[in-house]
């Protein structure tokens, strides 16, 4: 039994097969009305030949790291750099042609792949930078340091880009308060204290990872959380562009970008997770919530109780 505040959706295939007939297999050359707004069931290697050529104006690619790791049935067995190299360079090769000529690529990796998927996108894509970010939880190590951390490289086509720098600022706490003529300079003043709308940099410490109390959370090992995924969709589409993840887990960038108000495209070879997903995208239809992000502004991490003033005021 699960405790009462517990909200990892956990549901078994047989349990879920309501969601699990939701998603779509392709087959053949697909029309993009086909499969917008669709959760593909399916292997991406299979599954990217037959879609539409450009039709794609965000990509986010959370791949398996090159690390041992049981997907709930599905292996992903840890190999050699080189091997891994050109398992990046296949999923990469695959993708190019569904891609706008305007659209933008994220990338997620650890710090041991990181040079890897780098150095492949850098073959493709312009690189416009690489994000690191405090992932706060992480095994402790006795011989060695916590690894907590993780990256994002951030590629595209061209030079050409959306970048909405004002959609993904920061609300941060002011420690020194700096007025001209006794107002506040670029800060605001609240009951709640001293807070100033700062542009993001490429270090993000303010990101929780899911865990059983949120709403999003799954039983998929590797979920990434919401508020993540916000930041790259809030920052480089705009609504009613189209944002494709080949591997898609649990379901949250289609989830995101959903809340967000944009066109979505999923693929994942694994029929629970596509479960989850699939439950997830239902319970967007009714709560567009995105843990740390409240009134167009991503709050610091551990400030929730600010985000509810701000609502009721």
């Amino acid at each position: 039994m699960k405790a009462e505040r517990n909200k990892t959706i956990d549901l078994t295939v047989e349990e879920g097969k309501e969601y699990l007939d939701r998603c779509i297999a392709v087959s053949k050359k697909s029309e993009i009305s086909s499969i917008l707004d669709k959760t593909i069931l399916g292997d991406t290697f299979s599954v990217l030949s037959l879609l539409p050529e450009k039709f794609v104006d965000l990509l986010i690619v959370d791949p398996p790291y090159n690390l041992d790791k049981d997907f709930h049935g599905k292996k992903f067995k840890k190999t050699t750099d080189e091997a891994y190299e050109e398992y990046t360079e296949a999923w990469v090769t695959q993708v190019l042609p569904l891609l706008k000529d305007h659209a933008t690529i994220y990338v997620c990796c650890d710090w041991q792949t990181s040079p890897i998927v780098g150095k492949v996108l850098k073959q493709h894509f312009v690189i416009q930078n690489r994000i690191t970010w405090q992932r706060e939880k992480g095994r402790g190590a006795l011989s060695n340091w916590k690894n907590s951390m993780e990256d994002i490289w951030f590629a595209t086509a061209s030079k050409h880009y959306t970048f909405n720098v004002e959609d993904v600022k920061i609300r941060r706490k002011v420690i020194a308060p700096y007025k001209v003529d006794g107002r506040p300079k670029d800060w605001e003043e609240t009951e709640d204290g001293n807070f100033r709308n700062t542009y993001p940099s490429n270090f993000w410490d303010d990101i929780s990872i899911p865990y059983w109390s949120m709403p999003e959370n799954t039983a998929h090992p590797t979920q990434k959380p919401e508020k993540l995924l916000a930041k790259l969709i809030l920052a480089s589409s705009n609504e009613n562009d189209v944002v494709l993840d080949p591997f898609l887990g649990s379901g949250s960038t289609s989830v995101t970008a959903k809340k967000l108000n944009r066109h979505y495209v999923g693929i994942e070879q694994n029929a629970q997770y596509c479960v989850w997903a699939e439950k997830r995208l239902e319970m967007a239809e009714s709560d567009k919530t995105i843990q740390g992000y409240t009134d167009g502004v991503f709050w610091e991490r551990n400030t929730s109780a600010l985000q509810k003033k701000s609502r009721n005021s």
